[in-house]
């Protein structure tokens, strides 16, 4: 399941992707914008900042936004830094791999191939996917 840490995130970097390029847009503007609690926004987007997705600025005038174009921005970058590992389970994962304490053969494990799977199918689409695309594809109903 997706965190609100996550979510929310996600929803902010789309706020900031619609706004005009380099006006940085204030903390309390994308939590009323996109009903986040600010308290909450304010450590999501230091994470990001610290991450190098965001810049911010100080003072009047100041506030967020997105160091690169939003097409530079991919899914998979913006799921690590919010919610870590892509894999469900560790034994699968690409870049926080761990072997499972409960598993003796990995090989022969019918949860780890099937989670390779869903590993991969995530992959697939959070590599094809950058947070321009989030903001101009349609929800589908």
């Amino acid at each position: 399941m997706l965190s609100k840490k996550t979510k929310y995130g996600l929803k902010a970097l789309s706020y900031l992707a619609r706004q005009e390029e380099d006006i940085p847009s204030q903390i309390q503007q994308i939590a009323e914008a996109e009903n986040i609690s600010r308290k909450f926004l304010e450590s999501i987007l230091l994470t990001l900042k610290k991450n190098g997705i965001l810049g911010s600025k100080k003072g009047k005038g100041g506030g967020y936004y997105l160091l690169r174009p939003a097409s530079e921005i991919p899914m998979t970058t913006v799921m690590r830094i919010l919610e870590g590992p892509i894999a469900m389970v560790p034994c699968v994962s690409l870049n926080y791999y761990e072997t499972c304490d409960d598993c003796p053969d990995e090989a022969s494990c019918s949860v780890h191939h099937l989670m390779i799977r869903v590993r991969d199918s995530a992959l697939e689409i959070y590599r094809n996917t950058s947070l321009a695309d989030i903001i101009q594809t349609p929800v589908p109903e």
